[in-house]
């Protein structure tokens, strides 16, 4: 996947010269050093492999930067508009990435991006079983908890949600899954036989037309973050439909203090609450909490 998007110099070094399996991200900034994500810490790009010097790191340029994008936008750059709006791009492959540059907005509303001068390319990763720990908590009994999985950006929120989903599947719970993927990136391959899925759409659109056409047991939907998403999870708890869902937040105690999720957690619309963070890297287990915010996992 990243062999079709990266300069061929970069992916060869990447591909050789790390474990690309432990690779999270890839930063390019026009006229600045590249930096890669490996195992949850920033390294710089060198002719032979990640490195901490600053000397020995290779550049991007404003060009390269505008190839991967032309690149991930199977050169077609107006095609992927709606998603430029929004600030990223995902390939077919479910790679995001992100976007930096110049917004042109027209009456108030973003018409689309020019000028590119960085992006974060976001790799996915399927990590088999990486949810066990917590699926007990959530699943007992034949009985789905409402779950929100908490953590700062790039802790490996996603990859618990996909995990979760195969882990149902490969443990013959036939429940219907209804995956909303707004950005793409919930692609979870052969381990979906009870699972139907709605890409690029709102919560709310996706929400109400998923559940009217599409009858699901569960909902799976990443990053929680605004009240029109509470809206439409709270809708989807009163049709009967249990949901499973990520949001940003360091901590229990920072996520407790957001304005948004006051009303979440004075209606205990949510049941568990997995913690992560990448303090032993990505996906590390901070706790699993109740609706009261008791741990009951650590």
């Amino acid at each position: 996947m990243l062999e079709k998007i990266l300069p061929e110099k970069f992916y060869n070094i990447i591909a050789s010269k790390i474990n690309l399996k432990a690779v999270n991200e890839i930063r390019l900034r026009s006229d600045r050093p590249v930096v890669v994500n490996v195992s949850g810490k920033n390294f710089f790009l060198g002719e032979n492999g990640v490195t901490t010097s600053l000397q020995s790191a290779l550049i991007a340029s404003k060009i390269m930067i505008e190839d991967v994008i032309f690149r991930a936008s199977e050169c077609s750059i107006y095609s992927v508009n709606e998603q430029i709006k929004r600030g990223f791009i995902v390939t077919d492959d479910a790679v995001r990435i992100g976007i930096g540059g110049n917004l042109i907005e027209e009456n108030g509303k973003i018409k689309t991006m020019s000028n590119f001068t960085s992006c974060n390319i976001r790799v996915p990763h399927f990590v088999k079983n990486c949810s066990l720990c917590a699926f007990p908590y959530i699943v007992s009994n034949n009985e789905v908890q409402n779950t929100l999985v908490i953590s700062p950006p790039g802790c490996g929120k996603t990859t618990f949600l996909k995990d979760f989903v195969s882990q149902l599947s490969q443990r013959n719970l036939a429940y219907n899954v209804l995956l909303l993927d707004e950005r793409g990136e919930l692609d979870i391959g052969i381990n979906s036989s009870y699972t139907d899925k709605i890409a690029f759409s709102s919560k709310k659109v996706g929400f109400e037309n998923g559940i009217r056409s599409l009858a699901p047991d569960i909902i799976v939907t990443d990053e929680v973050g605004q009240m029109e998403d509470v809206d439409a999870i709270r809708y989807a708890c009163t049709c009967g439909v249990k949901i499973l869902a990520s949001a940003h937040a360091e901590s229990v105690e920072t996520f407790c203090k957001k304005p948004l999720f006051q009303e979440v957690i004075k209606e205990k619309l949510f049941k568990r609450f997995v913690v992560l963070s990448k303090r032993n890297g990505p996906g590390t287990f901070e706790g699993i909490y109740d609706e009261n915010f008791s741990r009951i996992y650590r």
